[in-house]
């Protein structure tokens, strides 16, 4: 095992004894059902949003927000998105027809660069698809304001980021959707899980809907799920399907997690941020540390060379397995995403060098955990492993 692994003890004993408790009853109800009703109301009032809807996964939110987008825009379109990103968020625009515009990130973010992406817009962009990598704000006030003046909606990806904020709001809760990952690795844990969130009643709806085969009867308004059934005489009013969606729907279980583990989110962050600060203090100059850290929620320690350096990338992944560090080279998903080899024949084949602050950290790049338990004298070790390279 890992002495300094990506996560350590995410699921508590207090979780299980939750489940466990939920399953001694004599019938318990396992799939969706209140506690996941219970969760989604929980998240919202958390996150300072209206409405929140429990997934089975992160990837799923990214699909369900992008679907939601190819409704309102049955044309197709361009969506901006950035090269360091998880797969799914590029995916999810592929899977719904859309066209992907990639845009270079800001080295102190990780996220994409705001002036780059107002350059980018055109007639054709349907919205902005920013990732908030690594606990990072990935928003600037300029950018925030340009897009809502031009009526481009914002898709916020906060799945590495709970609990992180722009000038003291929570991120999540900025966008016309967000979404959330609840997997094992991540500020919190379903198992694997996720949540979209919206301050629109009526995209609330629609995310219901589609989260549940496109079933009118997962709608909590009465008017819609009436007037499909007036419109529909002819159809049995518990099965009528509004649209050909997906199976999205996660458990009680995962909901009973869910409920456990928001409890103390908040001050598992204060712990990450503590243990951040302390590692930014102490890595040496050859790695970059004039990160955006104003509002920031880190489940990960950034660690990107300054300069290109191969060699010395070369110790440092040596050093790290010799020391039982674990860590992913390329940060957020493996680096950039331009490079990978399901955008072959959809962007031209070097298209990676329009992003090298990106291209950068695919190379001289990588994260590490940062757990709550983890002490501040593991920290110290460890960035004395890191600087004795």
């Amino acid at each position: 095992m890992k002495k300094f692994p990506l996560m350590r003890n995410n699921i508590s004993r207090g979780d299980l004894d939750a489940v466990i408790d939920h399953l001694r009853q004599d019938d318990p109800i396992l799939t969706n059902g209140p506690h996941a009703r219970a969760f989604e109301e929980e998240w919202s009032r958390w996150l300072g949003v209206k409405h929140s809807v429990f997934v089975n996964s992160g990837s799923s939110a990214n699909l369900l927000s992008m679907t939601l987008l190819r409704m309102a825009h049955p044309e197709g379109g361009e969506i901006i998105v950035p090269p360091l990103t998880w797969v799914s968020d590029i995916a999810s625009v592929l899977q719904t027809g859309f066209t992907p515009v990639f845009v270079d990130i800001d080295p102190h973010s990780l996220a994409l660069d705001p002036e780059l992406t107002l350059a980018a817009i055109t007639d054709r962009t349907r919205a902005v698809f920013l990732t908030h990598v690594q606990g990072y704000d990935g928003l600037t006030d300029r950018l925030v304001s340009e897009l809502k003046a031009r009526g481009v909606p914002l898709i916020e990806d906060v799945c590495e980021s709970h609990g992180a904020t722009h000038n003291g709001v929570k991120l999540g809760s900025i966008g016309q959707t967000s979404n959330f990952s609840f997997y094992y690795a991540h500020h919190m844990s379903t198992i694997e899980g996720g949540m979209v969130c919206t301050n629109d009643s009526d995209v609330h709806q629609q995310l219901r809907m589609l989260r549940s085969h496109g079933m009118v009867r997962e709608s909590t308004d009465a008017a819609t799920r009436e007037g499909y059934r007036t419109a529909h005489p002819d159809l049995n009013p518990d099965f009528i399907f509004a649209f050909p969606a997906y199976n999205m729907r996660n458990t009680e279980i995962g909901a009973i997690m869910g409920r456990s583990q928001l409890k103390r989110l908040d001050e598992n962050n204060l712990r990450r941020s503590e243990n951040h600060a302390l590692f930014l203090d102490l890595i040496d100059s050859r790695y970059r540390r004039d990160f955006k850290v104003e509002g920031s929620s880190n489940y990960a320690f950034n660690l990107i060379l300054r300069e290109a350096d191969d060699a010395l990338m070369a110790r440092l992944m040596k050093t790290l397995g010799e020391n039982g560090v674990e860590f992913r080279r390329g940060s957020a998903g493996g680096g950039n995403q331009l490079r990978q080899p399901y955008l072959r024949n959809i962007v031209p084949a070097d298209h990676h060098k329009t992003c090298p602050q990106a291209d950068h950290v695919h190379f001289y790049g990588m994260y590490m955990g940062n757990f709550p338990d983890l002490t501040l004298d593991e920290v110290r070790e460890l960035c004395a492993i890191v600087n004795a390279v």
